[in-house]
């Protein structure tokens, strides 16, 4: 039978709190703010990360998108920060559909052009790993990506999310449907090197 690990926080202990920032090095994940509208706009024009994400953003459709992350933090069912180096965001990285409950959530995260290739997503991912098993006390970390993502997939493994398989034409992309990999990492997991 597997070890019990702690349970997660009860419902509504999230949400009386204040969506944390947390530190790696010289990165920060800090909540989304009204003056990244600017950042945030760029993101989505970037061609890598709209074809995994098929929209763009206009400047007052990333207000909405800013906006929305406090009632989300609120109601416990999804967390955003953006991913800073000396201040500056230089990405996004989330947690989805948290279920605490089943001691779960999903992980979403991109780089923008100008930060790629410097290893900052697999460091933004291993501190959101260890906060939220260290201090939302989930079980299991899940994440998603397109089988033809490969800059994701290395992210993912990096940071010890081990493949589970493949979810055929799971997700649409600007190209059409695409099979989605399925990675998750347990909190009794070990750490990677």
């Amino acid at each position: 039978m597997p070890l019990l690990t702690t349970p997660a926080l009860p419902a509504g202990t999230l949400s009386a709190r204040e969506q944390p920032e947390i530190q790696t090095g010289r990165l920060t994940l800090r909540p989304w703010q009204e003056p990244d509208v600017t950042v945030v706009v760029a993101a989505f024009a970037d061609p890598a990360i709209q074809r995994w994400h098929c929209r763009s953003l206009n400047p007052d459709e990333a207000r909405e998108w800013i906006a929305q992350w406090e009632p989300r933090w609120r109601s416990e069912s999804d967390a955003g920060w953006a991913i800073t180096e000396n201040d500056h965001v230089v990405g996004q990285i989330g947690l989805r559909h948290i279920d605490f409950a089943e001691g779960l959530a999903k992980i979403s995260y991109w780089v923008l052009p100008e930060a790629r290739g410097r290893r900052l997503a697999p460091r933004a991912l291993a501190a959101l790993t260890a906060w939220s098993f260290g201090e939302l006390g989930l079980h299991r970390l899940e994440l998603s990506h397109s089988t033809a993502n490969t800059a994701s997939c290395r992210v993912a493994e990096r940071c010890g999310y081990l493949p589970e398989g493949t979810r055929r034409s799971e997700a649409r992309h600007a190209d059409g449907w695409h099979d989605m990999h399925a990675h998750a990492r347990l909190a009794t997991d070990p750490t990677p090197a």
